[in-house]
Formats: C-alpha cells, sequence, structure tokens
C-alpha cells in the first residue's frame, strides 16, 4: 500500500474514522435495553466485557458486533474510495476514536472489538486468526483481557504468515495502544485478581 493519497486527504480520512469509532454502541445498547449507563455498571467501561457484566448476553453480543462493526465500516468506505493507504489511516482514525471518543470526554473503551473489526477488514485472514487466538485464550484461561493481550500483540505474527506485510507497523501500533488501554489489567493478572468472564463485579 503506497502512499496513494495526499496527505490533506488522509487527515480527512482520519477524522471520518475517529468519528464512526466514537459511536459509543456499548453506552447505547445498554441504554435501549433499558439497564441505564454501563459507565456506572462494573468497571465502567464501555465495552463488550462490561456490558456483558449486566447479564445481557445479547446486548454484549451486538456491542460486540457493533463495536468491531464501525471499525470494519471505516476501513471498507475509505478503501473503496481511496485506496489502501486510507483504509490504514480510517483504521487508526476507528480505533483512536473508540479509545477516546469525542462525545464523552474522550473516556473510551479498551479498543478490543475494533481492533478485531479493522484487522478483519484490513486483512482478513490475519483478523481471523486474531478471532481464533482471543477464543482459545478465552476458552482456556476465561479471562477477557488475557485474550485480547495475547490476540493483539500477536497480530503482527499473523500478519506476516499470511502476507499481510503492509499493515504490520499499523497493527503494532494498535497492539500498544490495546497494551497501554490494558495496564490496569495487567497488574491485575500479575497479581492474580483480574475478573473471570461473565463476572458482575
Amino acid at each position: 500500500m503506497g502512499w496513494d493519497v495526499a496527505w490533506p486527504w488522509l487527515l480527512g480520512i482520519l477524522i471520518g474514522g475517529y468519528l464512526i469509532g466514537s459511536i459509543p454502541f456499548g453506552l447505547l445498547v445498554v441504554k435501549a435495553f433499558g439497564m441505564g449507563d454501563v459507565r456506572k455498571i462494573g468497571s465502567g467501561n464501555i465495552g463488550t466485557t462490561n456490558v456483558l457484566r449486566t447479564g445481557s448476553k445479547l446486548a454484549a453480543f451486538l456491542t460486540l458486533l457493533l463495536d468491531g462493526g464501525k471499525g470494519a465500516v471505516a476501513v471498507l468506505i475509505a478503501w473503496s474510495l481511496y485506496g489502501g493507504t486510507a483504509a490504514q489511516v480510517a483504521a487508526l482514525g476507528a480505533f483512536l476514536g473508540h479509545l477516546y471518543p469525542v462525545w464523552l470526554s474522550f473516556k473510551g473503551g479498551k479498543g478490543v472489538a475494533t481492533f478485531l473489526g479493522v484487522i478483519l477488514a484490513l486483512h482478513w485472514p490475519a483478523g481471523a486468526l486474531c478471532c481464533l487466538t482471543w477464543l482459545a485464550i478465552a476458552g482456556v484461561f476465561r479471562i477477557s483481557s488475557l485474550s485480547a493481550l495475547v490476540a493483539a500483540v500477536l497480530s503482527p505474527v499473523w500478519l506476516f504468515a499470511t502476507g499481510g506485510d503492509p499493515i504490520i507497523w499499523l497493527s503494532v501500533v494498535l497492539a500498544l495502544l490495546v497494551v497501554l488501554k490494558h495496564r490496569e489489567n495487567i497488574a491485575r493478572l500479575i497479581a492474580g485478581t483480574e475478573p473471570k468472564i461473565g463476572r458482575k463485579s
């Protein structure tokens, strides 16, 4: 993927991706289900894992689907209009939008579903391997944060193995942001106090 779009257009694409990624689907879904403000439940996060703590698997599934979907949609729109470079920029914008949404005073989710969505849209074989990695780790350890961290950190490996070299550096940046957003989880993992998937508190 070469630099096939002038930088002013790329800036616009970054902003467009950011606005799409900023849509707080976890918050909206929980409110739509009449369960209040997800930010006042569990960890206070707006992502899938915390939505699951409401007790509604459907709400959690919809959050996962929508958060992943918004990342994929941003990528696919940019790719169809302007090509591969634009798609990568849109992916970064959507991911940053989820992490730091303007509508929620820049306090968003941890980006796992959106990360998976953009990787799937950019290079689906590696994206599929990331999803399988998440599922495998979750199945063994039942810890969402550990699954997310392993899937994110291994994403450059899966890209290299499946011919997705052009987006490896983007995946490295996204993975580092995932790790950064999970720093409290990492501390709890080390301490052995990280909650299991589905735990409500």
